[in-house]
């Protein structure tokens, strides 16, 4: 992976950064309240008069995701005069901007959630280098790891501006306190821990199978901890390959809980059947009497719980860090969404630079940052700007880890192996979920699809 910093200190910062959110999450609830509008905050970046200018931003975001990420476009309008217009882009971020291209319509700025297609954008002559002022910003608020990931070939063309920790297990309290279990730290216990609260009558763990990113995120977890960074960034980048014996042993233990129905709340065929969401909320809609005892996936977990749910976080709705595999690191995987400048001419305006130059300062990411749901890669950001303790916590991991985490794996690669329905990552591991005993067929698809995918 672009940005990986190797050393002795990975483990312990790793260690570290695990115990942050171990800590933070068990305090207080996962929730933000702001207010209307940008909060009264004083632009330190010196921006451009842009009066009359306006830009179109594009990104998958809807609801309030979108509503937050306003707010910080409003802000910007005002410091500059311009005038910015949101355009969803739906999940397909690639789809979308070709066509747009095609039609004449691009947007101005993109965020695009995976590096393997900022790659792709570059690869296409869709995107320009930012400029200088972008690049003071990137310099003074950003680790090197992350502003590798928005770089090819040495030259930067995107602007990571929102994070997720993806290395989290959320669990219903009620669950665990009539099992009479903690939360474990290693894979070893949390199978035992998944057997406990069977036999207390609760279905284990929800498995979001019938997205195939989710099922992406346990195999990366479990290998990036299993086999270790170095191994990693190879498979990443297909410099090894599928059917390597590593790959073998991750898919072996995560067949562990595959293979097990009773550990799988509706067992695999009703996991294949189940949206992230479900997943979700099946855990923690019932406080009493829950479907499902735990659940895996990022941060945002904790969004969907107080959106559409009874349960607080941090009470009711508690967290521990993915268990470290097979005397591995507890590991640490992260996403995010760059910023990147649509430009067929190889340079990008005053306006897409002023934008991508505010969007990389830390006055864009406290406005982001106070009304919850939002974890930020920019040091330079104050961890008082996070409405809560919880999300203090996540943060404070993800800044003090630097460059010693991974990033999403699958998002590292082309899209038609690591991001798109129906083959590559997400059907070869949902073919894996339906026939876990069967690690030899899943790794030759996974082969087959990646071999297509990389040539392209």
């Amino acid at each position: 992976m672009r940005g990986s910093v190797r050393g002795p200190a990975r483990g312990a910062t790793r260690a570290a950064a695990a115990a942050a959110v171990a800590c933070a999450v068990t305090l207080t609830a996962c929730s933000g309240d702001g207010g209307e509008g940008a909060s009264e905050v004083e632009i330190s970046i010196e921006l451009p008069d842009l009066s009359g200018q306006s830009l179109e931003v594009a990104a998958v975001w809807t609801g309030a995701e979108q509503e937050n990420f306003m707010r910080v476009m409003e802000a910007f309008e005002e410091a500059t005069g311009a005038s910015v217009s949101f355009v969803p882009s739906g999940d397909n971020v690639s789809q979308f901007v070709g066509s747009k291209i095609a039609g004449g319509s691009a947007p101005d700025v993109v965020m695009v959630p995976q590096p393997g297609v900022v790659r792709d954008f570059v690869a296409s002559g869709w995107v320009a280098p930012v400029g200088d002022l972008v690049t003071e910003q990137l310099e003074a608020n950003y680790s090197q790891g992350w502003r590798d990931l928005g770089a090819v070939d040495g030259e930067q063309y995107g602007v990571y501006v929102k994070a997720a920790n993806k290395s989290l297990i959320w669990y219903n309290n009620t669950a665990f306190e009539y099992a009479g279990v903690e939360p474990p730290d290693t894979w070893d216990g949390f199978i035992d821990t998944a057997w406990t609260v069977w036999e207390s009558g609760t279905a284990p763990v929800s498995v979001a199978g019938a997205d195939g990113w989710p099922l992406t995120d346990w195999f990366e977890n479990i290998y990036l901890s299993q086999a270790g960074p170095e191994m990693y960034d190879q498979l990443a980048n297909h410099e090894i390959p599928w059917t390597d014996p590593s790959v073998a042993d991750a898919l072996t233990t995560l067949g562990e809980l595959f293979t097990q129905e009773q550990l799988v709340a509706n067992g695999t065929t009703g996991s294949l059947q189940t949206d992230f969401p479900t997943s979700v909320t099946q855990t923690f809609s019932d406080l009493e009497t829950p479907l499902a005892g735990m659940v895996f996936e990022a941060d945002f977990v904790g969004a969907v719980i107080t959106d559409n749910t009874d349960a607080v976080v941090g009470e009711e709705a508690q967290v521990f860090p993915f268990p470290a595999v097979g005397g591995g690191d507890s590991p640490v995987v992260t996403a995010g969404d760059a910023a990147v400048a649509v430009s067929q001419n190889g340079e990008a305006s005053e306006a897409q630079n002023a934008l991508l130059a505010f969007l990389a300062s830390p006055d864009a990411a406290r406005i982001w940052a106070e009304p919850g749901g939002y974890i930020s890669p920019n040091k330079s950001l104050e961890f008082d700007a996070y409405p809560n303790d919880v999300q203090r916590g996540i943060a404070e991991a993800l800044i003090e880890a630097g460059d010693d985490f991974r990033f999403d794996l699958s998002d590292q690669t082309p899209a038609a192996f690591g991001g798109t329905t129906g083959q590559g990552m997400w059907q070869g591991l949902q073919n894996f979920l339906r026939d876990p005993d069967d690690v030899e067929g899943a790794q030759r698809y996974l082969e087959s699809q990646a071999t297509d995918a990389y040539a392209e």
